[in-house]
């Protein structure tokens, strides 16, 4: 049985270290970032996976992005393309990225080749969810 040595380093931290220890060797600098552990018989193993895992996390890069808990449905690809009526779907998985719910507002302007949505903030609405003309 193992156990670990150290609280490894995670976050900011981490990639403080990393970028000091840049001159030694990958295991070297995963070690000295507590990313080891010592076995019964007194020997030292390298986490090197665990450690990869935290540096990509601090960089903030998913390695395992959320899907939709149910396991239906398709990953966001960030490109949409428009439908035979003319329309462009969004789609639920974007929205709810972005906490949107429904009878959320939003003002559209049209620049040269791009579009933006821009919400509509929902504090100037009043208790029936409408928005008055002044606004």
């Amino acid at each position: 049985m193992t156990e670990t040595a150290t609280t490894p380093l995670t976050g900011k931290a981490l990639l403080q270290k990393v970028k000091e220890l840049s001159h030694l060797p990958r295991r070297e600098t995963a070690k000295r970032c507590g990313y080891y552990t010592v076995t019964k018989n007194n020997q030292t193993r390298v986490n090197l996976t665990d450690f990869y895992d935290a540096v990509l996390a601090a960089r903030g890069i998913p390695l395992s992005p959320e899907g939709s808990k149910d396991g239906r449905g398709r990953e966001p690809t960030y490109r949409v393309s428009v439908h035979k009526n003319g329309q462009i779907v969004i789609g639920a998985a974007y929205t709810q990225a972005m906490g949107l719910k429904p009878g959320d507002e939003f003002e559209i302007k049209l620049g040269y080749k791009h579009i933006r949505l821009i919400q509509l903030d929902s504090s100037k609405a009043d208790s029936n969810g409408s928005y008055s003309e002044d606004d």
